[in-house]
């Protein structure tokens, strides 16, 4: 939800600013940059922060917690890498 409000609030801070300099006004600037960047940030971290489904190689250790995922509502188990300190959640 948040997700989809900030993209809307970058895409109407875009929009205001291609707006602004199409009338003329010197203020547009701001407008466009920060609803660039605001809309830019909010696509590339969806992209970026996916789930990633990992294989067992042998190395992770499950720690005996479990929780229910507030984005899936799967339930997933914890398991730690304990030469590199990582923490993972598997779907179970």
């Amino acid at each position: 939800m948040l997700r989809l409000v900030l993209l809307i609030v970058g895409l109407a801070l875009a929009v205001t600013g291609l707006v602004l300099r199409i009338q003329g006004k010197c203020a547009y600037l701001p407008f466009l940059i920060w609803g660039c960047v605001l809309t830019i940030a909010v696509l590339f971290e969806r992209w970026r922060y996916q789930r990633k489904e990992h294989g067992d190689d042998g190395r992770w250790h499950r720690t005996g917690e479990r929780f229910e995922d507030p984005e899936t509502g799967n339930t997933v188990e914890v398991e730690y890498d304990p030469v590199s300190g990582e923490r993972r959640y598997v779907k179970k």
